[in-house]
C-alpha cells in the first residue's frame, strides 16, 4: 500500500488553508499539464497525482479522512466510517498481496503486524517513537489487533427542572456494567444545551448531556429572561398600590401605579435566569398585570358601582 503525501505533491503545509491548495494546484496544474509537456513522459503522471491530491484535500470531509487515514482513507470511507471494517479490509489486502508469506517481524502468514501497517501509512517515523526507538504496535494495540478499541462519543439526554436550571444540580449516570459517575449540571441550562463530561464515554470517549427543560407552571422562560402573570386586584389596578410579585427564588414587592391597565408589563431587572456562561449576571423577568374583577358583590357593593357608572356617564 503505497503512501502518497497529498501536501507534498500540492507543495503545502498540512495547516494550509482552502485557497492556498487551489492555488498551489492551479500552479501546479498548468505547469504539469500532458499537453504543455509531450517531451516529459512523467509529467502525465505528476498530472494524474496533482488531480488526485486536489479532490481529497479540497474537500473537507475527504481531507479530514485523509489526515487520520493516511492514502489509505477510502478503504475507511467504504467500510462506512468503521474502524473496524477498515482494519479488517486492510488485512485482507495485505493477505492477498503477500499470499502465505511469513513476515520477519513474527506475524501470522497472509496478514503481517500492525508495525508494518502504520510504517507503510505513516513512513519509516510512524512506527518509530520519539528519539526514534523502535515502537512495537502490535504491543500498543494488543496481539494482532485482536484488542483494538475505539473510543466513542456517548450522548445521554437529561430532563430537569427550571428550578434545577435555576440552581444547579446533579444526576447519577449508570452504566449497564454497573459503573456510575455523578454528572454535575451548571446553573443557566436551558433546552438544547449540552454539558460534556470528558473521558466519561465509551472506552475513553466523551459523554455529552443533552439537557432538556421540562415547562413551569409559573413561569415561561425566553432565553434568559422569564415571564409571568400577577394577579391585581380592581381597586389596586385603579388607585394604585403595591403587590407581591413571586420570582423564582424570592419574593419582591412591585409598585402598581394609579389606572393601570390590565395586560400591563412590568420588566424587574435582574430577575431572571442565570446566564450559562457568567451565572452572576441575569436576565429580566416580565411581569403582566391580571386585574381581578370581585365577584359576589353585596348589594351595598352593587349600587355603590351603579353610582360609579352614573358618574361616569354624566
Amino acid at each position: 500500500m503505497e503512501y502518497k503525501d497529498y501536501y507534498s505533491i500540492l507543495g503545502v503545509s498540512k495547516t494550509a488553508s482552502q485557497d492556498e491548495i487551489k492555488k498551489a494546484y492551479r500552479k501546479l496544474a498548468r505547469k504539469y499539464h500532458p499537453d504543455l509537456n509531450k517531451d516529459d513522459p512523467q509529467a502525465e503522471q505528476r498530472f494524474k497525482d496533482l488531480n488526485e491530491a486536489n479532490e481529497v484535500l479540497s474537500d473537507a470531509e475527504k481531507r479530514k479522512m485523509y489526515d487520520q487515514f493516511g492514502s489509505q482513507w477510502q478503504q475507511y470511507q467504504r467500510g462506512g466510517g468503521r474502524a473496524d471494517d477498515f482494519w479488517s479490509q486492510w488485512a485482507a489486502q495485505g493477505a492477498r498481496q503477500q499470499g502465505r508469506q511469513t513476515y520477519a517481524t513474527g506475524g501470522p502468514q497472509g496478514f503481517g503486524d500492525f508495525s508494518d501497517f502504520f510504517e507503510t501509512l505513516f513512513g519509516q517515523m510512524g512506527a518509530r517513537g520519539a528519539g526514534g526507538q523502535q515502537v512495537n504496535f502490535n504491543d500498543l494495540f494488543g496481539q494482532q489487533g485482536q484488542s483494538i478499541r475505539r473510543s466513542r462519543d456517548v450522548e445521554h439526554m437529561i430532563e430537569i427542572s427550571l428550578a434545577e436550571a435555576f440552581y444547579g444540580t446533579s444526576r447519577t449516570i449508570q452504566w449497564e456494567n454497573g459503573r456510575s459517575i455523578e454528572a454535575k449540571i451548571p446553573r443557566g441550562v436551558k433546552t438544547g444545551s449540552r454539558v460534556r463530561l470528558s473521558g466519561q464515554g465509551q472506552d475513553g470517549g466523551h459523554l455529552y448531556l443533552s439537557i432538556k427543560v421540562s415547562a413551569d407552571k409559573q413561569f415561561e422562560r425566553d432565553e434568559d429572561d422569564l415571564k409571568t402573570a400577577v394577579p391585581v386586584d380592581l381597586y389596586t389596578a385603579i388607585l394604585g398600590g403595591q403587590i407581591d410579585v413571586p420570582t423564582i427564588d424570592k419574593t419582591v414587592k412591585l409598585t402598581i401605579p394609579a389606572e393601570t391597565a390590565n395586560g400591563k408589563q412590568f420588566r424587574l431587572r435582574g430577575l431572571g435566569m442565570p446566564t450559562l456562561k457568567n451565572p452572576e449576571e441575569r436576565g429580566n423577568l416580565y411581569a403582566t398585570v391580571a386585574v381581578q374583577l370581585p365577584t359576589n358583590l353585596s348589594d351595598e357593593e352593587r349600587e355603590l358601582f351603579e353610582k360609579l357608572r352614573s358618574l361616569r356617564e354624566t
